[in-house]
């Protein structure tokens, strides 16, 4: 099983630029895909980014394309949100999440949530 801690939010002016972190423990991290996901004020839950367990695979949701980067440190057991050109539709409330590689659309663990407020 994996835990997951996450820091970084905080309140910006549209167009700066934020950095999400991750920390995992427990498990073995690099046996596991790593995802953020973002739940707005009155919105379902959406998916934002993924990256795979090898490194050999990233998704992003079309909304977030160009503007924000997910990457890992398995030395440090930490997936990254670095978020660009902020809009203030990217308020919400993020997510980190884990899934298995044995079933990587399946994702089972889940952080606390990092509040992130985007002002016009």
């Amino acid at each position: 099983q994996v835990q997951l801690v996450e820091s970084g939010g905080g309140l910006v002016q549209a167009g700066d630029s934020l950095r999400l972190s991750c920390v995992a423990s427990g498990g073995t991290f690099g046996n596991y895909r790593m995802g953020w996901f973002r739940q707005a004020p009155g919105k379902e839950r959406e998916f934002v980014a993924s990256l795979s367990w090898d490194f050999r695979r990233t998704n992003y949701a079309d909304s977030v394309k160009g503007r924000f980067t997910i990457s890992r440190d398995n030395a440090k057991k930490t997936v990254y949100l670095q978020m660009n050109s902020l809009k203030p539709e990217d308020t919400a409330v993020y997510y980190c999440a884990a899934a298995h590689y044995t079933d990587p659309e399946n994702y089972n663990y889940w952080g606390q949530g990092a509040q992130v407020t985007v002002s016009s």
